[in-house]
């Protein structure tokens, strides 16, 4: 116990270099802490992008890209599914609820989804979390009602009641609009930090209504186009959609029907588990994420090596101090167990400064990164690994402290005594 508070009385009169270096261990600790916390809690988020739902249904193609278009809206389908195929499995006695979801319109780089009523009612997202609205109400019984993401109608200034053209295809700049269909805004969605926040969302009638004088993938022209109150009137149930999500009754039936689904005879569809496809889509993207990591555990390491070069450069400093605590009868090896008490106090210290930092980032930034990137930051005890990263920072910090340790015990037997006082 005497070394120890030598070590810390050592230390208190150098406070200023001490804090400093404490404080630069802290921050680094606080990085790597923080990464590995928005690494766990990203990983889990994403895979929680979609949850609930069981089977995701689509044109025969690879599972990312089914997982991309229809959950991410990245890209677009190989093909499309025809409505009847949609209704064989949409009624089928293992499925509790189907979500149709068509594909290929956009609004100012924004992608446009058709969907029915069923979407909003059993899509879920993050911990089975529903999609909630801000204001306004789900489209209702006129096909040409939208209903926004939240990050839509925040970037494009939209309110209730607004009107807007949508444009073919999927370009940021489309060539072809709408123009003789508006849309009017009837709701907008709570930020959920997914897709959901950048897609416009439509009734499966009005995706059916926008195409519906187009000839060949061409809109008609002159009389014979139809205008938003004729094709009011007409039949707007849909012929094809480009995928559709269900549920089912029981888990155990998963595995039985995506088996039948991807051997259906009408069609080539593919089904997936969004769960695993979402974890291949993961793991494409691990080497960014231990890129991170290894950028997160230099900094901790140039932290440490501040603590170091800040004992080594006070040792010549310290040798008066040295050799006074050797006339009193402090050994060599007393003398270099100061030094390695002295860096593990400094990176104890900042171990625990970082721990108290990023608890208060998290109390700060909680809401705001849940709100606008859907990443929850649980406020919990480090868990098993995190108490690891954190052990191995005090042992690299006594590994660091036996190097300015040797050396003063090496210059404490050449100086003896011989040290002017």
């Amino acid at each position: 116990m005497s070394l120890l508070r030598i070590a810390l009385a050592s230390l208190n009169n150098r406070r200023f270099t001490a804090l400093l270096t404490v404080f630069a261990i802290a921050l680094s600790v606080c990085l790597l802490l923080a990464v590995e916390r928005v690494r766990t809690e990203a990983r889990a988020s994403f895979a929680s992008t979609i949850s609930g739902t069981d089977l995701i249904v689509g044109a025969r193609s690879g599972s990312i890209n089914l997982l991309l278009y229809s959950v991410f809206r990245i890209g677009n389908a190989t093909n499309n599914i025809r409505w009847d195929s949609f209704e064989h499995f949409a009624n089928h006695p293992r499925v509790s609820w189907a979500i149709p979801i068509s594909l290929g319109d956009s609004h100012r780089g924004y992608r446009v989804m058709g969907t029915s009523s069923a979407y909003f009612e059993h899509y879920r997202y993050g911990r089975k979390q529903s999609l909630e609205l801000a204001e306004g109400q789900v489209f209702g019984a006129d096909p040409f009602d939208v209903v926004l993401g939240a990050e839509v109608a925040e970037a494009l200034g939209y309110a209730l009641g607004d009107e807007l053209v949508l444009a073919h295809g999927v370009a940021t700049v489309s060539l072809v609009q709408h123009d003789d269909k508006p849309f009017r805004v009837v709701g907008i969605l709570k930020r959920t930090g997914t897709p959901v926040d950048r897609t416009l969302h439509i009734n499966l009638a009005g995706m059916e209504a926008l195409h519906i004088d187009w000839q060949n993938g061409m809109p008609a022209r002159g009389a014979a186009r139809i205008d938003a109150e004729h094709a009011r009137q007409m039949d707007l149930q849909p012929k094809q959609i480009t995928a559709f999500m269900l549920g089912l009754n029981s888990k155990i039936a998963t595995f039985t029907l995506q088996r039948e689904i991807n051997g259906y005879r009408g069609e080539p569809l593919l089904a997936i588990l969004p769960g695993v496809a979402l974890q291949e889509l993961w793991s494409l993207m691990g080497t960014a994420e231990k890129a991170l990591f290894v950028v997160s555990l230099f900094v901790v390491l140039t932290g440490l090596i501040g603590m170091l070069t800040a004992i080594l450069t006070s040792l010549n400093e310290r040798r008066r101090e040295m050799a006074i605590l050797r006339s009193v009868g402090a050994r060599p090896w007393h003398i270099a167990s100061l030094l390695v008490l002295e860096a593990f106090a400094l990176a104890l210290a900042g171990a625990l400064l970082g721990l108290m930092l990023l608890y208060l980032s998290l109390v700060l930034a909680q809401g705001p990164v849940q709100a606008h990137y859907g990443l929850y930051l649980p406020l919990a005890w480090p868990s098993l690994y995190e108490w690891s990263l954190l052990g191995a920072i005090l042992l690299a910090g006594l590994l660091m402290g036996a190097v300015p340790a040797w050396r003063a015990y090496r210059q404490s037997l050449a100086d003896g005594l011989s040290i002017r006082l």
